[in-house]
């Protein structure tokens, strides 16, 4: 069903863009690209994330904050310091919107090799684009139901374009609350970080924060035989394509 099969696309290269992009590049930069690629991929990420889009730049240094103080008070994102999950990502907002506006400005630590194109995010960003996002997804989801003329309860496909219209936050709110709150533990990192799943098939080894939390120069975000992280082949692809460079850790 085309529905079903658009809403699938959008959640995996939304996530992809999120776990690739913002978080292993742009927070960890445990790769390099080249300028053109890093421009490709902010505007890559824009088309997936659409009406959600998530700026490179202050999704970085959210994600810096929250290494540096994980499950404290000053974790930006923790479900230990926050009375549900819409507390939690509230809290995310206000602090990520000070960093996407230039309110605030972070701690050096977290400033470091940002990925900065403050042009286009003016445009990606701006309100009237994220609502036409919002508009092409739902003139989708009509054109969409009436040419499948479902019997019924067909209406009910509805109920899914709220999820198009907040995918990047919806993401990081799962992450941010399962991965600290369900699971198991590989690693003792005196916080709260769980592995979730040993195949993160649902958010592309975002799940796997246990081993991320004590690992995070590891690109390969799995870390047991048993675990499987379906990104991590598919960046060493972009490698051999000669798309990225990945960076080798130095030993010890």
């Amino acid at each position: 069903m085309i529905i079903i099969a658009f809403f699938i696309a959008h959640w995996y290269f939304s996530l992809f863009c999120q776990t690739f992009f913002l978080h292993r590049y742009a927070a960890h930069k445990l790769f390099t690209m080249n300028r053109f690629w890093e421009r490709f991929f902010f505007i890559f990420t824009w088309m997936w994330q659409g009406s959600s889009y998530l700026s490179p730049r202050a999704y970085a240094i959210l994600h810096r904050m929250h290494h540096a103080y994980s499950d404290t008070e000053h974790d930006p994102h923790s479900p230990h310091h926050s009375e549900n999950l819409f507390d939690m990502m509230w809290k995310t907002k206000d602090i990520y919107n000070g960093y996407v506006n230039h309110e605030v400005e972070p701690e050096p630590r977290f400033a470091k090799d940002l990925p900065e194109w403050d042009s286009f995010e003016k445009v990606a960003d701006n309100w009237m684009v994220r609502t036409a996002w919002g508009v092409a997804y739902s003139l989708f989801y009509i054109w969409a139901i009436s040419i499948a003329q479902l019997p019924g309860t067909h209406w009910l496909m509805y109920g899914l374009l709220p999820i198009h219209y907040l995918m990047g936050p919806i993401h990081g709110a799962i992450v941010n609350w399962c991965g600290h709150m369900y699971g198991y533990s590989n690693y003792d990192n005196r916080d709260k970080s769980k592995n979730t799943l040993v195949f993160d098939f649902l958010m592309l080894g975002e799940l796997f924060q246990n081993n991320h939390h004590r690992l995070p120069k590891r690109l390969d975000f799995a870390a047991k035989w048993f675990e499987i992280d379906p990104s991590y082949p598919v960046i060493k692809m972009l490698e051999k394509l000669q798309i990225i460079k990945i960076k080798k850790l130095k030993k010890a």
